[in-house]
């Protein structure tokens, strides 16, 4: 993939014009899927794609289009020669753009991430034997995941890993379920085992008679998948600079009334993890750590380089949407096996889902509970509880309501595959909330 790539690139480059500037992005994958259902494989195949995007730049207009490759190189030159012709075309009758980002000439990289992962005939009895005695349903996903990007001024990055992901619900006879996400770039036959085995014990505790509870503020427990829900909001209206600049974000109360968080709630873009490239798709080196939000206090934002131009900032190479593409929220001190004798009676939230702002500018979020959530009496788990909707606010339950956080994290990662499969996840712990507002 990488040598088709430079193929493409040497040749396209040749191409340009003077007045001409361009940024090339390349999409790729070789995935094997298998979707199963009542734990038996019902559909199995294995994809080779990718895709070229072109963003070319005359006289400070611009202009973007998607290209699909074929197996033949000669046809994919003559296919984007072939659309960069039309672009000629139009990009003088568009408007110039006032903040345009033009490509720029720097550092380039390369990251190969190699992963370990049994062959196609073993992996699907690896993953599939433990789920032999429970009812189970979900989608695997292996393989290698390519992104590429050179511009006009000589900058060239490629991103290469090989992962696997096994998103999946364990399902109950009267179709109670426990979702959960396996995930990784080594496999390990032993620590999946192991894992299985915890969410059929959670399975189990889903077999009594739900509980539904009255609205009100329950000591409660939030898993990291859960977590991750939350934290996932800081990406709409949460901790982009324009957001902030145009009044539209939850963070404006830190910016502006310095409001603090919580001194145990720590958050940071961390590209160490490997989940997703570092480069933008300007083609820019985003820094490997950017520390967002230390000891619960607002030190920095997403900055995109047009951003940056439009408020006389100083970037930090954001991606344009300014959201945090490879995060991570830092752990506490209460391990795994003490949670629910911390929780001592409350409630204990393995999903949530359906979240929305219901309130932006205080930071209140809305959403439901979702699949494995239980009554916790005594440090031990009751029963299930129904479905709740939640509406809190974050400066409550990662600020002065937040009372623990687990010592254990976990990559929750971007499991989607619209199109492609996608990069990125979260790493995150568990927290235990004072008082978290179920209110119907």
């Amino acid at each position: 993939m990488e040598s088709v790539f430079k193929e493409i690139t040497e040749f396209i480059l040749g191409e340009l014009k003077p007045e001409e500037k361009l940024i090339l992005s390349f999409s790729g994958e070789s995935s094997l899927f298998v979707r199963i259902n009542e734990s038996k494989i019902r559909q199995i195949g294995h994809v080779v794609d990718g895709d070229i995007s072109i963003e070319l730049f005359i006289n400070h207009r611009t202009a973007t289009h998607n290209i699909s490759l074929s197996l033949d190189n000669d046809t994919n030159k003559t296919n984007i020669l072939d659309e960069m012709n039309k672009m000629r075309g139009y990009i003088p009758a568009l408007p110039e753009d006032p903040y345009i980002v033009l490509p720029k000439s720097g550092e380039s990289s390369r990251e190969i991430i190699e992963g370990k992962i049994p062959e196609a005939n073993e992996i699907i009895k690896e993953f599939l034997y433990p789920l032999e005695s429970v009812d189970s349903s979900g989608i695997w996903a292996s393989g290698k995941i390519y992104r590429g990007s050179a511009n006009s001024e000589g900058q060239f990055h490629w991103f290469e890993t090989e992962n696997y992901s096994f998103d999946f619900s364990l399902i109950t006879p009267d179709h109670k379920m426990v979702k959960e996400t396996y995930a990784g770039n080594l496999w390990d036959r032993q620590k999946y085992q192991s894992f299985i085995q915890k969410s059929i014990h959670k399975l189990e505790k889903l077999s009594s008679e739900n509980v539904s509870l009255k609205p009100g503020n329950y000591r409660t427990y939030i898993a990291p998948a859960g977590v991750a829900d939350l934290l996932s909001m800081f990406n709409w209206n949460g901790l982009s600079e324009s957001s902030i600049r145009q009044g539209g974000s939850s963070f404006c109360k830190m910016r502006n009334e310095d409001l603090k968080l919580n001194s145990k709630f720590n958050f940071r873009e961390d590209f160490n993890l490997g989940l997703i490239e570092r480069f933008n798709s300007c083609g820019e080196l985003t820094p490997k750590k950017i520390d967002l939000i230390a000891n619960g206090i607002l030190k920095s934002t997403l900055i995109s380089s047009r951003c940056a131009l439009e408020h006389n900032l100083i970037s930090n190479q954001a991606e344009n949407s300014e959201t945090v593409r490879s995060p991570i929220m830092s752990e506490g001190n209460v391990p795994d096996d003490k949670i629910l004798q911390e929780i001592d009676n409350g409630i204990y939230l393995s999903n949530l889902h359906y979240l929305n702002w219901s309130d932006n500018t205080n930071g209140r979020i809305t959403g439901m509970t979702r699949y494995a959530c239980y009554l916790i009496e005594n440090g031990e788990i009751s029963s299930p509880i129904s479905q709740m909707r939640f509406d809190d606010s974050f400066y409550h339950f990662f600020g002065d309501k937040l009372d623990k956080i687990s010592s254990n994290s976990e990559i929750i990662p971007n499991v989607s595959t619209y199109g492609r499969r996608e990069l990125g996840g979260i790493k995150c712990p568990g927290v235990i909330i004072d008082d978290f507002a179920l209110t119907l």
